[in-house]
């Protein structure tokens, strides 16, 4: 029963198409990772997680808990890209928590 209390899943929308998701609370370093990996997005995450690039943004609607904080380098990123809406983050910054539960996350176009 353990197991399925840290069973998550939610939609990913890229160039107009939706997939459901479904991972594990911690199986993935951060969200960046998870989506390169299950969404073979090979030009996602330049930087490598740094939150210095952009090159992994996304919307993300239903966002919860600890992870609606940005932290890091990614507000200053995120401002020097021109982005103010509070649901633009770097895929990056967060991490495979309960928090990403439900969400429904778009890729967006750099």
């Amino acid at each position: 029963m353990g197991i399925m209390k840290n069973k998550l899943s939610f939609t990913v929308i890229d160039n107009n198409s939706r997939q459901v998701i479904e991972t594990y609370v911690g199986e993935y370093r951060n969200l960046m990772l998870l989506l390169k990996d299950k969404m073979y997005l090979e030009y996602f995450g330049e930087c490598g997680g740094m939150g210095r690039c952009a090159t992994c943004v996304i919307k993300i609607k239903g966002l919860s808990g600890n992870s609606i904080n940005k932290e890091r380098n990614e507000p200053v990123t995120l401002s020097k890209m021109g982005h103010k809406d509070e649901n633009i983050r770097l895929s990056c910054q967060l991490l495979v928590t309960k928090d990403l539960n439900g969400t429904v996350i778009e890729i967006t176009e750099l």
